[in-house]
C-alpha cells in the first residue's frame, strides 16, 4: 500500500521549537511524529512512505537518508502551499503500488485500525473511506453524517455550537482510489471542502468509527497530551515508564516530584522540583527548586534555578 503523510505546515504553533526544526523530526518519546503518525499502518501494509512537505525539506532529506526505519521515505516538494488536495496531487507521481491509498495527517496519533478501514472501504465499494472519530464538541472540526449503512452523506465545515448534525468528525487517515487522484487538479484546493463532498453526494464516500484514542498533535498542549498518551499504551522501545512518566535513561534516581511527563536522554534535573505534564527534550538543563507545569522544553535549553513556568515553550539551546 502506498502512504502518503500530510507534513506542509510550518509548525507556527509548536514555535519556538519549529524555528529551524522540521516539525515531522521532532520527538514524542524514542521516535519522531513521523514515525508516530506512520505507526498506525501494520508493518507488512507499507514499505514506502511519501512525504508531502514544503518546510524543513533539506533537514527531513538528511534525517531519513541516514535513519534505520523499516521503510523508504520519499519527499514530494511544494514549493508553494497546495492545499490538501494540491499536495496529494502532486505527491501522485511517486505512488507505484496497488489498490487504495492511504492519506495521514501529518500531526496524527491514533489508535485507527487500518485493517478495518481497509475491510470496510472493500466491503462498501467506496472510492473514499473515512476514520471517524466522536468528539463531544465538534464546532472546531469538519463534521461527517453517516448512514445507518456505512456511508457518508454530507459534509459539515465547524458548526455553530449547537447546530451540528452528527458528532463524528473526519480523524485525519483515510483510503482514496487511484482514479480519484489522478483526477485531482494540481492548483491549489482542499480535499474536505471540494473533492470529498463530491464523492459523498454520489453515493461512493465510506466512513468508520474507531475507538481508542486520537490526538491531533499540532499544539503545545495535544504534542503534551499525545506524548502522555504514547506512555500511557506502552508505545515506546526504548527507556522505561514510571508511574505515569517515561524516562529515557533507565533506573536514573529523581529528587524532584515529577508526573505526566517524559524526559529524554542527558537531561539533568535539579533538586527539589515539581515537574507536571511537561515534555523535556535531550541535553536540557533543570535548575533546583523549579516548578514547570504544562512546559514544552527544547534540546539543550537551560532552565535557571528557582524558575516558575506554566504553559510555555522553551526554544532549543535557549536560557531561561
Amino acid at each position: 500500500m502506498d502512504v502518503v503523510v500530510l507534513a506542509g505546515g510550518f509548525g507556527t504553533r509548536l514555535r519556538p521549537w519549529t524555528e529551524g526544526r522540521a516539525k515531522p523530526l521532532l520527538p514524542v518519546l524514542d521516535k519522531t511524529l513521523l514515525e508516530r503518525v506512520v505507526e498506525c499502518v501494520p508493518t507488512k501494509m507499507v514499505d514506502r512512505v511519501i512525504i508531502a512537505a514544503g518546510y524543513s525539506v533539506d533537514e527531513m532529506q538528511s534525517f531519513f537518508s541516514s535513519s534505520n526505519l523499516p521503510f523508504e521515505v520519499i519527499i514530494s516538494v511544494e514549493d508553494e502551499p497546495l492545499g490538501t488536495g494540491g499536495a496529494i496531487s502532486k505527491a501522485f507521481e511517486y505512488l507505484t503500488g496497488e489498490g487504495p491509498v492511504l492519506i495521514l495527517n501529518g500531526d496524527l496519533v491514533s489508535s485507527v485500525d487500518i485493517d478495518d478501514l481497509l475491510a470496510h472501504h472493500y466491503e462498501k465499494n467506496a472510492l473514499a473511506t473515512l476514520s471517524l472519530w466522536h468528539v463531544d464538541d465538534p464546532s472546531r472540526f469538519g463534521v461527517c453524517g453517516l448512514d445507518d449503512t456505512g456511508m457518508i452523506t454530507k459534509f459539515q465545515e465547524k458548526p455553530e455550537p449547537g447546530t451540528e448534525f452528527s458528532n463524528l468528525i473526519n480523524a485525519g487517515c483515510y483510503l482514496i482510489e487511484r482514479e480519484v487522484l489522478a483526477s485531482l487538479s494540481s492548483e491549489n484546493h482542499s480535499m474536505e471542502r471540494v473533492v470529498f463532498p463530491e464523492i459523498a453526494k454520489n453515493g461512493k464516500m465510506a466512513g468508520l468509527e474507531f475507538k481508542g484514542y486520537f490526538v491531533d498533535a499540532g499544539t503545545p498542549s495535544s504534542f503534551i497530551e499525545a506524548t502522555k498518551v504514547c506512555i500511557s499504551n506502552n508505545r515506546f522501545s526504548v527507556g522505561e515508564s514510571r508511574d505515569d512518566n517515561w524516562f529515557f535513561d533507565k533506573n536514573r534516581e529523581i529528587s524532584s516530584q515529577i508526573s505526566g511527563s517524559s524526559i529524554s536522554s542527558g537531561v539533568s534535573l535539579g533538586k527539589d522540583c515539581e515537574i507536571i505534564d511537561c515534555v523535556i527534550l535531550s541535553g536540557a538543563i533543570i535548575g533546583d527548586k523549579c516548578k514547570l507545569t504544562r512546559c514544552l522544553i527544547g534540546e539543550s535549553s537551560k532552565i535557571n534555578n528557582n524558575s516558575d513556568f506554566s504553559d510555555k515553550v522553551i526554544g532549543h539551546n535557549e536560557t531561561v
